[in-house]
């Protein structure tokens, strides 16, 4: 992992070195950051490091305000971005719904309607109960779903065919449950998902692993499983994988960096080099680290190439899960 590092805070240097006759644009008033989910939300943590981490280093000139844009699956922020075409003061941190919502046919709007600007870390998917739920293990869990698909109520944030909701299918399939049966609530953010399953109005919360740290130390929240190829460091570091329970499913999501169509080349320049800055912060990596996200930096046309091979990905998940329209 530090060779790793190293090689990648090289390569963001000399990519830095390379680019600074493209970076003229500036902003000239305040610049929102949008997340397009509640604030508590793991996408709200994310743009509010990206916030922190911007200003406490004086990355950009002048003011960044987080501004949540909550509902629809996301779709209330992503219509809002759409709505400053070519604005370089208003960008948006996305999870992989800006892809899903469009195959699902939730939402018109998809990444081409938009301006990749960077990939900025990568998020595992948690499967979380009650402390004090009879479910002990994910093997009690898919049993209980194999027997009655309907017997687990099921809390995951903000739509359904986000990568929350198909990691529990691809769970359950290992099994043969029939996830089109499944028993699932759809919320407004994480937060308030894990709120649910905390005051045990809800069986189970499928959310990634940034949100769910403090409450399994605090001894509230037991994790089930964690749809990574491996063990998570932090507080995580006890949580057993899918792949410890004899189930081979590792799925995870992203948060991407975007702006609103018809950015200028300077102004999309600008927010790469932004992006590469922040992600080349210890203050960055470590917050991603401590809350079990992976930092995974990529410029925009990187980004732009990654985005694509995503859509025809999930794509091809989604009409397996009947999903696609």
């Amino acid at each position: 992992m530090r060779t790793l590092r190293v090689i990648a805070l090289s390569w963001i240097g000399l990519y830095l070195a390379a680019t600074p006759a493209l970076t003229q644009w500036q902003p000239a008033r305040n610049i929102e950051l949008i997340a397009p989910a509640a604030a508590g939300s793991a996408l709200d943590s994310v743009a509010r490091l990206l916030q922190r981490v911007v200003q406490d280093k004086q990355l950009v000139k002048g003011n960044i305000t987080v501004v949540n844009k909550a509902g629809g699956g996301n779709a209330v922020g992503f219509s809002y971005l759409s709505s400053h075409a070519g604005d370089g003061h208003y960008v948006l941190v996305t999870p992989f719904t800006i892809i899903t919502n469009r195959i699902t046919g939730a939402n018109p709007l998809s990444y081409q309607d938009f301006t990749p600007i960077a990939l900025l870390a990568d998020e595992h998917i948690a499967f979380v109960v009650n402390v004090n739920s009879p479910i002990k293990t994910g093997r009690d869990l898919l049993a209980r779903l194999k027997g009655d698909p309907a017997s687990v109520s099921m809390a995951l944030a903000s739509a359904l065919g986000n990568a929350n909701h198909i990691a529990v299918s691809l769970a359950g399939r290992a099994v043969g449950a029939d996830s089109k049966r499944f028993k699932i609530a759809v919320f407004n953010s994480s937060g308030e998902s894990i709120t649910a399953v905390l005051g045990g109005h809800i069986d189970l919360a499928i959310t990634t692993t940034g949100l769910v740290g403090a409450q399994v130390q605090a001894g509230r929240l037991r994790v089930l499983a964690v749809a990574a190829s491996e063990r998570l460091g932090g507080p995580l570091a006890q949580a057993p994988t899918w792949r410890e329970q004899g189930v081979d499913v590792v799925f995870s999501s992203w948060r991407a960096l975007i702006g609103p169509r018809g950015m200028s080349p300077e102004q999309i320049a600008y927010w790469d080099a932004v992006a590469a800055k922040v992600s080349a912060q210890d203050e960055w990596v470590q917050e991603l680290n401590r809350n079990s996200l992976t930092p995974a930096y990529l410029g925009s046309e990187d980004t732009r190439k990654f985005l694509q091979t995503q859509s025809e990905q999930l794509r091809a998940i989604l009409q397996e899960l009947g999903m696609a329209k």
